[in-house]
């Protein structure tokens, strides 16, 4: 606490100009202010202050001293302000967007339990494959998966997503276990939009090009047709997950498996955060890395 004696202090005294006013905003005497100045200056071994019988202004020092503690102390502001705010309850609209699966399966009934505990909220959640323009749109955040592309926006990671390479036991024991990714080229690899996956060998990401007889931008479609031993798949935790913990797919080439990638909250730089909006925001957070 010593670190802190005579910092509202001064800093008053640096806004005022004055002691006199300084003691009369701090609620306490000229004399107090005028001790924990000279106290101040006494720790700092510098003079903060030139005083006169008409004016009182601020040294050299004196200035740069104040820019950080006019900092220091906005912080603990706002500190307090975050604080107050957790303790009133979310209300009125909240606009958010998110990919159409991630979205039904778990942002979904994440915002719905959300709402559950502040029910005067109005959530509006726009499920869309498309990048929305946030700002133009009126959107409070947008959740958005994978690698980012260079935005304005101001992103938060809620939590990570892992690509699993997958088939069924039953496609395993006729066509045999892939091993290295060489071998994917004599397997049936189910694919979704793009023609190549995406794996890590030796630090480095690599692109495999694969093929086979199914192409659609379903990610469902695509498990079932793992499920039923048509092929090998490649997508995230959240679809194949399941089936992986109930030995319904198999799990491959993980030596090979590319570094687990994000779940991101987006919104605007230049928006303050409401409380709702953060509140939503802590509350993603730790419920998708719980």
């Amino acid at each position: 606490m010593f670190l802190w004696e005579g910092v509202s202090e001064f800093v008053a005294v640096a806004e005022a100009e004055s002691f006199t006013r300084a003691a009369k905003r701090l609620g306490i005497s000229t004399a107090q202010v005028s001790r924990q100045i000279s106290a101040l200056e006494s720790r700092l071994s510098t003079k903060l202050f030139y005083r006169t019988t008409r004016k009182v202004s601020v040294t050299e020092a004196g200035q740069i001293y104040y820019q950080h503690c006019r900092q220091v102390l906005d912080g603990l502001e706002e500190a307090e302000r975050t604080i107050t705010n957790l303790q009133l309850s979310p209300r009125g609209r909240l606009r958010l967007t998110a990919p159409v699966t991630y979205g039904e399966k778990v942002i979904a009934p994440l915002v719905n339990d959300f709402v559950l505990r502040y029910p005067e909220l109005e959530v509006e959640l726009h499920l869309t494959n498309q990048k929305l323009d946030l700002v133009a749109d009126g959107y409070d955040l947008a959740i958005r998966l994978g690698t980012l592309e260079d935005s304005s926006m101001m992103a938060r990671r809620l939590a990570s997503r892992t690509q699993h390479v997958c088939a069924s036991p039953d496609y395993l024991s006729v066509h045999g276990v892939p091993h290295s990714l060489s071998e994917l080229e004599q397997h049936n690899c189910l694919q979704g939009n793009l023609d190549y996956w995406r794996f890590q060998e030796q630090g480095k990401v690599r692109n495999i090009r694969v093929t086979g007889n199914i192409r659609c931008d379903s990610g469902w479609a695509l498990l079932d047709a793992a499920l039923k031993g048509i092929g090998i798949v490649q997508l995230p935790d959240y679809y194949v997950q399941p089936a992986l913990d109930a030995g319904q797919l198999l799990s491959l080439l993980e030596h090979y498996r590319e570094e687990d990638n994000g779940i991101w909250a987006l919104y605007p730089h230049n928006r303050h955060l409401s409380p709702k909006v953060r509140m939503l925001l802590d509350y993603l957070g730790q419920t998708l890395r719980g």
